[in-house]
């Protein structure tokens, strides 16, 4: 039924299976990875992990990621036809046939399955498959209809990419890489909730139960602030437990209180744009706030204060 309605407006291009990867998305998710394999690799004995992990781990993690973003192309076909965001994308305007599209996602996942497997290790395969199954099937099939927490609940799949780093260097599942995975694990509400907030007419038309939706914007720029709070808290915690050191502190209090303000603006002093630039400012803050662990681990056994 879905795909009789499809009415393909041009030639398919490569340009269409690249978009239903949602590269944007993915590019930030294996950034985390790469961070973590380097969080991972002891610098006294060698400046870089080693080169099959970074290469096959990259390269399986950025597929797999890239597999379970067309299945969220796919199965939310019919509301991205509804939502003004969303509308462009190559399903909903039948560039890309949905049978296809799954194909193309079969081939991603078996790909990265299979890279990680036997050229990683199985441990990272495991938990990647968890967390594409995770996205693509228990959020977006169930939980993103579900319930107003379901980016609260579906944010582990998002959050573990660090953790595959780790273990795509050193085969196990650290405690320090699980901090890494808190982080995200908390910092995906306030972000994902702040572009909800902008986008709110299009989830509440689609009959998403997004939180603005359900509980209106004031409760959830109430949950953005106070998620935000937690959220700097969850940084303290890589220096407390002597994962980081002293310029990652730093780092991380400076650029808690750049989200924090921000968060303090939407919930207190709203302007018109506001809630997409807090979205924008959590982007940053997460890429910043990895690239200062990043710069601590390799200066921290070197560097005394």
């Amino acid at each position: 039924m879905i795909e009789k309605s499809y009415k393909i407006n041009r030639p398919v291009t490569w340009r269409d299976y690249y978009e239903l990867t949602k590269p944007k998305v993915v590019y930030l998710l294996v950034f985390t990875a790469i961070v973590g394999m380097f969080l991972a690799n002891d610098v006294r004995t060698s400046w870089l992990p080693p080169l099959s992990a970074l290469l096959w781990g990259t390269i399986g993690i950025a597929f797999a990621a890239g597999a379970a973003a067309v299945v969220n192309h796919v199965v939310d076909a019919r509301i991205d036809t509804i939502m003004a965001r969303t509308m462009q994308r190559p399903v909903a305007q039948g560039r890309v046939e949905p049978k296809k599209a799954v194909l193309f996602a079969i081939v991603l996942a078996l790909i990265a399955m299979g890279l990680l497997w036997f050229l990683v290790n199985p441990l990272t395969a495991v938990l990647t498959l968890g967390g594409l199954v995770g996205y693509a099937f228990i959020y977006t099939m169930f939980l993103k209809r579900a319930t107003p927490q379901n980016i609260v609940i579906g944010g582990l799949s998002g959050a573990i990419p660090p953790l595959l780093g780790w273990t795509s260097v050193t085969g196990s599942a650290d405690p320090y890489a699980w901090l890494l995975v808190l982080i995200i694990f908390t910092w995906t509400p306030p972000h994902f909730w702040a572009l909800s907030i902008h986008r709110i007419e299009d989830y509440a038309k689609a009959e998403i139960p997004m939180l603005p939706v359900t509980h209106g914007e004031e409760f959830t720029k109430t949950s953005i602030l106070l998620y935000c709070i937690l959220l700097i808290l969850s940084t303290l915690l890589p220096y407390l437990t002597g994962m980081s050191g002293l310029i990652y502190l730093i780092g991380a209090i400076g650029l808690g209180l750049w989200f924090l303000y921000y968060c303090m603006v939407l919930k207190y002093k709203e302007t018109e744009g506001v809630a997409m630039k807090t979205f924008g400012v959590s982007i940053g803050y997460l890429t910043f706030l990895f690239l200062f662990l990043l710069v601590d681990h390799y200066l921290k056994p070197f560097v005394s204060f």
